[in-house]
């Protein structure tokens, strides 16, 4: 008798509350652009949003929803990490979902999933190290600038924008390319161990594909999208939660960040906008590498 009265004030879903699924955006270049003011996926960017993403109830998944030429491989490494280890803490399996691209950082972030899904036509892979920079050295001749540099250590100006370039620095910089990719593909390694169909040769060369051609050398589990692949898993009630970055009010009421305040200097002005100027042609140029 008890039981049926208080059948009659039972809430919906109270006792079998529906599944969740956070989805987290990781969208843009990999790099800690906080000095410029540029947006950027960070570590510490991220810190945050991550945490958030994890500690929603009922919770059965993260997807990251993941649109990223690459980047920074710190920051790649950082923010990969994080995930797995929040992962583990919450024994909560990641999915990742590639967008247009997911290449060099943008697949390290991927491969921080459990699995990954991509468009018949997504980029992937660009597994390997670049560096670039510019030579401003007959520029600044013909507008008549005096460089002047003092070191006190022989490689303190390493690959100084300013002057040639020389040997010594190119080789020492193919050293620096030299670790940090075996530590890309080794992490690649690990992480899709058992999957890999493909030589080493092939894979790790710094050449991307579709994701069609992805799946067939195993460097995605499958082609699918977020809703379709997420509703097959855990049924049609699923629900999805976007978790977003928080900005403060005032970002949010007048669109004004702390790079934009009015009472720089007007030498720190110039310099903020050269560098701005220096991201962007960056930012163009890895995009552009995929055909965006």
């Amino acid at each position: 008798m008890i039981k049926k009265y208080l059948e009659k004030f039972r809430i919906p879903g109270f006792r079998n509350p529906k599944p969740v699924v956070s989805v987290v955006r990781l969208s843009g270049i990999i790099a800690d652009r906080s000095s410029f003011g540029r947006p950027g996926l960070s570590a510490s960017g991220l810190v945050n949003l991550l945490e958030n993403a994890f500690s929603i109830s009922n919770l059965k998944a993260v997807a990251l929803c993941i649109n990223s030429p690459g980047g920074s491989p710190v920051q790649s490494s950082l923010i990969g990490k994080r995930i797995r280890t929040l992962a583990n803490e919450k024994n909560i399996p990641v999915i990742a979902f590639t967008e247009d691209v997911a290449a060099s950082g943008g697949y390290w972030l991927a491969c921080a999933a459990d699995e990954i899904y991509a468009n018949e036509s997504s980029i992937i892979g660009s597994i390997g190290v670049i560096s670039s920079g510019f030579g401003f050295q007959d520029a600044i001749k013909k507008l008549g600038v005096e460089r002047r540099i003092h070191t006190a250590g022989d490689m303190k100006s390493t690959l100084d924008p300013f002057v040639p370039e020389k040997p010594e620095d190119v080789e020492r910089l193919l050293e620096l390319q030299k670790d940090i990719f075996e530590i890309f593909t080794d992490m690649v390694k690990e992480r899709r161990k058992g999957k890999l169909k493909a030589p080493e040769s092939e894979l790790f060369s710094g050449a991307f594909w579709t994701g069609s051609r992805a799946l067939q050398l195993g460097l995605i589990d499958g082609l699918g999208e977020l809703t379709d692949v997420m509703q097959q898993r855990f049924g049609h009630d699923v629900k999805f939660k976007p978790v977003e970055q928080q900005q403060s009010w005032l970002k949010q009421k007048l669109g004004i960040s702390s790079s934009s305040s009015k009472f720089k200097s007007n030498e720190n002005m110039i310099f903020s906008i050269i560098n701005n100027v220096l991201l962007s042609i960056e930012e163009r140029s890895f995009w552009s590498k995929f055909g965006l």
